[in-house]
């Protein structure tokens, strides 16, 4: 049943827990666990929680606040335009970007199979044997292309060049 897999151990599961680890409490548990150096001296000072309706209104407001601007995201260093298929289909699709399977907590597969296909178009598309791609950004992958140029310099020509 999804309420039990999800809502925690009831009280008598923890008792078996903590009778198995060999501690007489959650509490005791901590202290082995966590140093008290590091553990905060009172509770946390947070407003009361809540409900789901309340919250939406709350952020909705908060929304309001929002100045909306120009995003050059996704642009790299030039206008171009993301045809609706590809919106659509890539990145819109949440296959692409959430877990593989339930029990899986991260994207790997997605991203990968993203990648592939993305390879893939560009091989069909140039003629070419092979095609790389980056899920990274323009800025980074050209810091990344130009620290790799960097470092395939010898010594010397580092030295000539003045680094």
């Amino acid at each position: 049943m999804f309420v039990n897999r999800h809502l925690g151990p009831d009280e008598n599961q923890i008792k078996k827990i903590l009778s198995k680890i060999g501690v007489k409490s959650i509490e005791n548990l901590l202290d082995e666990t966590i140093p008290y150096s590091i553990r905060l001296k009172k509770p946390l000072d947070l407003p009361e929680g809540i409900s789901e309706a309340e919250f939406t209104k709350h952020i909705n407001s908060l929304g309001r606040d929002n100045k909306v601007f120009k995003t050059y995201i996704g642009l790299g260093y030039h206008d171009t335009e993301t045809p609706a298929v590809i919106q659509r289909n890539i990145l819109e699709n949440p296959s692409w970007y959430s877990a593989y399977t339930p029990y899986q907590a991260e994207i790997a597969q997605g991203r990968l199979e993203a990648l592939f296909n993305f390879q893939t178009i560009i091989c069909e598309l140039t003629g070419m044997e092979l095609a790389n791609a980056s899920l990274l950004d323009e800025s980074t992958a050209a810091a990344e292309a130009m620290t790799m140029l960097f470092g395939a310099q010898t010594k010397e020509q580092k030295k000539t060049r003045g680094f």
